[in-house]
């Protein structure tokens, strides 16, 4: 609780109970801010905030109010200010690390949770919001400075030192994270993802650049992915990883099995070889980019991998085993080069054929749906393609544009069910006992988003249910 006067420059000193930006959500003694979004000018809301309970409103337009109101320049910019002084944040002495990249940021966060450890390190992004003491959902991979600043402030009442976000391009363009400083920073690729957002790819990447500025110790870069170099020439100080011997991180070899990953490394002239339960080349370097960032915070090598074997990423390549004879696999892969490599993986594999299910998101970027569609009958021996969070969007139209450019030849290679479970269905029920099934694009989500709203569904829970459905039906026969 604070006073308003406490939180910018005014002669209003009424008292802030909590910070909003939904109306909907105001409760009596908060403090509404009019921030303006892609979708929605919150300006537009204010006698609602005022109905329900807003003691006080700040925002950009000359508006008269029944409530103490003041106009500043830009409510956006303004917001995380608000926040961190609301919170406390500097009290808090919380080190944070930002992981950046277009795949591979969810594995690469929790992997460094993991190997600080959960009693110490806190988690914000896709999967949520967790520590050892707690586990919420958070609204977005990197949320709005209202919830982002309130996780702060819980990890620290928790007893955390660090917290490690994921600092998606989206959260640097919409403000989320404005003047916020990073103790450690790091990418782990960069592709072409995002366009609708930022409108141009050039403009997409700089706003992966931001977390290099923002971080005040070392940024960790991916000597490997093109774009290192600009990483490098944006941060104070930067470390590499990947297979180049001159890197920081030098991954000399590994080797992958349907269990587990056989890596060796060597760091500051010394060989390392371990076992990791992250399966695929990709997860190699989202490993050691998660390794390397621990090793310049100054935890010791040693103690870092014996927590390896501890790493558990919900939704990535997560097994799902009711002890059929085919294989399940769930896996959060929605762009091109994201699907590439997971299939590149399983082809590795001793299975007969793959069988994916697939769908690309509504009202996001529709240039590359062409390029999703290519890229799995490139690399999968059979696709269904289905819905995926279509929004208001027509999936039978999404599904048309994710096919435009396959080729006459893979035509026979792909059929279209329209509802998700009933897609995952169909996949299990014509896998032959070799095949392997990829149900992609969610991971562990638990929801849809549709025309006429959000409704509950989880990837993992129908491959599970049909699973049953199909063994228990032999049974039956």
């Amino acid at each position: 609780m604070k006073r308003l006067n406490e939180l910018l420059k005014t002669d209003y000193d009424v008292i802030v109970k909590d910070i909003k930006i939904n109306s909907k959500e105001i409760k009596k003694g908060d403090l509404f801010v009019c921030i303006k979004g892609v979708n929605a000018d919150r300006h537009d809301f204010i006698e609602e905030a005022i109905k329900n309970g807003a003691s006080c409103i700040i925002g950009e337009r000359d508006i008269k109010c029944s409530v103490p109101y003041v106009k500043v320049k830009n409510t956006n910019k303004l917001l995380p200010e608000l926040c961190r002084k609301f919170y406390d944040f500097e009290r808090l002495n919380l080190k944070i690390i930002g992981v950046t990249g277009t795949d591979g940021k969810t594995t690469t966060a929790t992997s460094i949770q993991y190997l600080i450890g959960k009693d110490k390190c806190g988690y914000i992004g896709t999967n949520g919001c967790s520590c050892a003491k707690f586990t919420k959902d958070s609204p977005n991979s990197t949320p709005d400075p209202t919830v982002l600043y309130k996780f702060f402030r819980e990890f620290a009442e928790a007893g955390c030192e660090y917290v490690v976000m994921e600092a998606s391009s989206e959260g640097f363009f919409r403000g989320r994270l404005e003047g916020l400083e990073f103790i450690t920073g790091c990418y782990t690729n960069i592709t072409w993802e995002h366009i609708n957002i930022h409108g141009t790819f050039e403009n997409y990447v700089d706003c992966k650049l931001q977390l290099a500025r923002q971080t005040k110790e070392k940024f960790i870069v991916n000597y490997d992915d093109k774009f290192h170099k600009k990483f490098e020439d944006e941060s104070l100080n930067s470390l590499s990883y990947g297979t180049n011997s001159k890197c920081d991180l030098y991954i000399k070899n590994y080797s992958v099995t349907p269990k587990y990953t056989r890596v060796t490394f060597i760091y500051l002239g010394k060989e390392y070889s371990f076992t990791s339960p992250l399966l695929g080349k990709f997860n190699v370097y989202n490993l050691a980019c998660a390794l390397l960032t621990c090793l310049s915070l100054g935890f010791d090598i040693d103690d870092l991998l014996e927590n390896v074997l501890e790493i558990d990423v919900s939704g990535r390549m997560e097994n799902i085993n009711l002890g059929q004879k085919y294989a399940v696999m769930v896996d959060y892969a929605h762009t091109p080069n994201g699907i590439k490599s997971v299939l590149e993986f399983v082809h590795t594999l001793d299975i007969d054929r793959s069988i994916v299910v697939i769908g690309s998101a509504g009202e996001r970027d529709y240039k590359k749906r062409p390029i999703m569609g290519k890229t799995v009958l490139e690399n999968a021996s059979y696709a269904i393609f289905t819905y995926e969070d279509p929004r208001s969007e027509d999936p039978r139209d999404i599904i048309k544009q994710m096919v435009s450019e396959v080729s006459l030849e893979d035509q026979k290679r792909y059929e279209i069910i329209i509802d998700r479970s009933q897609a995952i269905k169909r996949a299990i029920d014509i896998a032959g006992d070799k095949d392997m099934i990829l149900v992609l694009g969610k991971g562990n989500e638990t929801y849809e988003k549709l025309k006429d709203g959000t409704i509950y569904f989880n990837d993992i829970e129908e491959c599970q249910k049909w699973i049953k459905n199909r063994e228990e039906s032999k049974i039956t026969n």
